[in-house]
């Protein structure tokens, strides 16, 4: 594992930041810097948390224990060991280690949250953080631990514990610390220059008390989601072009003005675009006795346009998610400090799943579409699996298989988490969101997606080389498809007879993860939505 590190700069200051800025700290390694506002802005609130942890009235996570501890008052002399133990204790995930990206995306957004000024931490717990960050230095966060309610609370302890010199975190490098017969952290720490923090009142629930895991994942989804919806819509018109299907449902009169749902339009526009100065959808225009095409066709854009406006919603969940700054308690801009609820999960949990649904949608049609160019009864001409000799070859029979797989996983994994609410802390916390669980299983829905468009365009583009074949050169797509012809044919080898499949269709995973089928299909006919 590497370090991706980035000319950009991130600035943190009291405002807030945007999903581009998580992006680029998340997965291209930028540099972050706080603003003198918002250090002067921490320290002044600070200031307050400090008179409060001296006053004979208990303040809850200030002077007193957490959750249903809350009721214990906890004297001077053992609130910094309440601060370590809070950490320690919550650091209590199992399983794999989660992705990089997801960590750091959680990390950054937990600074947010504190250069906000409402959560009453030190300036230098936030200046920490950063620092940590801006080395490269990544925590191991487990992937169980966290029920989407009072924070994400094992995943940002976890994160925290590597901030006081403690637990187990990666190098830039990708070395381990903290593990069984590895350095300790505290060592990995001190080769960057930083100084591990001792945390005072209050900075124990500051540093674990927030939605940033769940909302990391979404708003990486919802990038992820930004290239593979047209990605998508242009695999879709590859396919309506290799089954001779028409083009005239896509024209813009049946969609923005008789059912204006912007999505649908959207995606509409994109496959008549795909399809445009296409000599195979040409030829069949006239003496054509097929009425209608099938569903996964003449359907595409009212499925493919309900996920872009599932998404555009989702979207608007995460920047009102961005703005907040959740804490418990959170210091209010009068001093109060306050006990509240907006750690709790629901909002995000419920777009994440929503997600989930309509990703395992779009892959459903996906398939079916590859299953009809495969099947000599639907594919109008089309030898067989798209074999060189069905019988001695086995084409893409096997391919669908693993298509069919990832659609049934996306099926099983549209099942809603945020419904499944278990109880915890001795009742206190009895109703969670399981926002986190929507995330990690919305995150695997979203890379199944990309291998099942995957393998609808090395299917499409088999049968489009086909078509030209068969007609002696007459049947060509249009320049869409020639172009993205010509990058898949870099990569993965045209018609033929049967060899090794498996690293052709990782080759053509990479290429849709990469918006590589997307560049070059608007390098031809121009911008797609």
């Amino acid at each position: 594992m590497t370090t991706t590190t980035s000319e950009t700069t991130v600035v943190l200051n009291s405002a807030g930041v945007t999903a581009e800025d998580v992006l680029a700290v998340a997965r291209h390694g930028a540099q972050i810097t706080i603003s003198q506002e918002a250090l002067d802005n921490v320290s002044k609130v600070r200031a307050h948390i400090d008179e409060l942890a001296v006053s004979d009235t208990p303040a809850y996570g200030i002077s007193t224990g957490f959750g249903a501890l809350a009721n214990r008052h906890i004297p001077n002399e053992l609130r910094t060991q309440l601060q370590k133990s809070l950490i320690r204790s919550h650091s209590a995930g199992m399983g794999p280690a989660v992705e990089r990206e997801v960590v750091r995306a959680i990390m950054f957004l937990r600074a947010k949250t504190m250069a906000s000024g409402r959560t009453g931490v030190r300036a230098e717990v936030l200046e920490t953080f950063v620092k940590v960050l801006n080395a490269g230095i990544t925590p191991l966060v487990r992937e169980f631990g966290s029920l989407g309610c009072s924070g994400d609370l094992a995943p940002l302890s976890h994160c925290a514990l590597v901030v006081m010199g403690e637990g187990e975190a990666a190098g830039p490098d990708g070395e381990l610390y903290g593990v069984a017969g590895r350095p300790a952290v505290a060592e990995l720490l001190a080769a960057h220059g930083i100084e591990p923090v001792t945390l005072a009142e209050k900075e124990g629930l500051a540093l674990v008390n927030g939605t940033e895991g769940m909302l990391g994942m979404l708003l990486m989804a919802i990038a992820d989601l930004r290239n593979l919806m047209t990605t998508a819509d242009i695999t879709a018109a590859l396919s309506v072009e290799a089954l001779l299907g028409t083009d005239q449902v896509f024209l813009p009169e049946l969609h923005a003005a008789l059912r204006p749902h912007p999505g649908q339009a959207a995606s509409a526009d994109n496959m008549l675009k795909v399809l445009s100065n296409s000599a195979i959808v040409a030829s069949h225009r006239v003496g054509d006795t097929r009425v209608q095409d099938a569903y996964s066709l003449r359907c595409a854009p009212q499925v493919a346009g309900a996920v872009r406006d599932t998404v555009t919603h989702a979207e608007l969940v995460a920047t009102r998610e961005l703005a907040a700054a959740i804490d418990n308690p959170v210091v209010l801009p009068d001093g109060r400090v306050s006990s509240n609820g907006n750690f709790h999960g629901a909002p995000v949990a419920y777009v994440l799943d929503f997600l989930s649904i309509a990703v395992a949608d779009l892959s459903s049609i996906a398939e079916r579409r590859t299953d009809r160019m495969l099947d000599p009864a639907r594919s109008h001409g089309l030898p067989a699996f798209l074999a060189s000799d069905p019988g001695v070859d086995s084409g893409l029979m096997i391919a669908q298989y693993t298509q069919a797989g990832l659609v049934s996983d996306n099926k099983r994994l549209a099942v809603p988490a945020s419904v499944d609410s278990i109880p915890s802390s001795a009742m206190q916390e009895d109703h969670v969101s399981m926002g986190w669980h929507a995330a990690r299983k919305l995150r695997k829905a979203v890379e199944n997606l990309r291998r099942v468009l995957a393998i609808e365009l090395v299917t499409s583009c088999r049968a489009l080389d086909i078509r030209t074949q068969l007609s002696d050169g007459e049947l060509t797509p249009g320049p869409a498809g020639a172009a993205v012809l010509e990058v898949l044919r870099a990569v993965v080898e045209g018609p033929g007879t049967d060899r090794f499949l498996s690293p052709e269709l990782e080759a053509a995973d990479v290429l849709v993860g990469a918006g590589a089928i997307r560049k070059a299909a608007e390098q031809a006919v121009g911008t797609l939505a």
